[in-house]
């Protein structure tokens, strides 16, 4: 007999809650080497007491920038998610991807139910609540896409979780806090160069959920050894989620055909699909084979 992985299934279900879960087996090979001992961000004692010996750089690692992550670790002084999250017995989580499925989709209410509902980059909330909700318990971002309104796109207690892609990225947070003198160089774009934030709902997600989107989804269709595509932010927030969460919904995820010029990419923009540096085709191969395995489950189509 095949041996199966037990996945948690929610102690809150029950039959008529429609974000109830079911019990979930799977093959070892969906989600290897799984496991769920990875502290979520980064935190000081990783680098202050005890030395963090890791093999890769950013964005897979944190190799070469020790010192960089201690400074900006000591002014955060939070390194976790909020107790009233992590006491909850049954965590359901919605990651809300951007996409132009969500556009009409009236799913704001139904998002606003899930105990976290992760957001992705700079999407925008206000004046699209009907669509994609108004709560924001997380909001994974880098420097190029943290140009959203802190005050109208984000709750006042909604975690800002930096996902680092370079050591750049840690330098400007850290100056950003500290207020110290901008100097921004090797950007693809320019930061925001003044960003209201409370420097105690700033995390830094561990490069492991990087590690494993790139090397644990994506390699079957990929060696590892060859040119690797770092995943996008959404892929990297459903890892995350099936580390994290006990159960995994995702919205707006997809995008057009590649031979699709007309239909825009998000659901408040008119931008089309344009060249990336991500294979957004594996991802979705990846993303459906953790749908087949209903390790996943999505609130709009894919």
């Amino acid at each position: 007999m095949e041996p199966t992985i037990q996945y948690h299934v929610c102690l809150c279900q029950t039959e008529n809650n429609p974000l109830s879960s079911s019990t979930l087996t799977l093959p070892p090979l969906c989600l290897p080497s799984y496991s769920r001992d990875h502290p979520v961000f980064l935190q000081l004692s990783d680098y202050f007491w005890v030395k963090n010996e890791t093999l890769y750089q950013l964005p897979y690692g944190t190799k070469g920038s020790e010192d960089s992550l201690m400074k900006f670790l000591a002014l955060t002084k939070r390194y976790n998610v909020r107790p009233e999250i992590e006491r909850l017995p049954c965590k359901r989580c919605v990651v809300v991807g951007n996409g132009f499925r969500l556009k009409h989709s009236s799913l704001g209410n139904v998002i606003d139910k899930y105990d976290i509902v992760i957001r992705l980059n700079n999407a925008p909330v206000h004046n699209y609540q009907e669509d994609v909700g108004k709560k924001t318990t997380m909001r994974f971002f880098y420097p190029e896409s943290a140009d959203f309104n802190q005050h109208l796109d984000n709750n006042p207690d909604s975690l800002m979780v930096l996902v680092p892609f370079k050591p750049m990225d840690i330098n400007w947070i850290r100056i950003i806090i500290n207020d110290e003198k901008r100097v921004f160089k090797g950007f693809w774009k320019m930061p925001p160069i003044f960003w209201e934030v409370n420097s105690e709902n700033v995390r830094i997600l561990n490069p492991y959920f990087m590690d494993f989107a790139a090397r644990k989804l994506l390699t079957p269709h990929q060696a590892w050894k060859s040119k690797r595509r770092i995943p996008t932010t959404g892929l990297l927030a459903i890892t995350f989620a099936l580390h994290f969460c006990d159960l995994v919904h995702i919205a707006g995820f997809g995008y057009p055909m590649l031979g699709n010029k007309q239909q825009p990419i998000h659901y408040y923009d008119r931008r089309t699909l344009m060249r990336t540096s991500h294979n957004i085709t594996l991802e979705a191969i990846a993303i459906k084979q953790l749908l087949q395995h209903r390790l996943i489950h999505n609130l709009t189509y894919f």
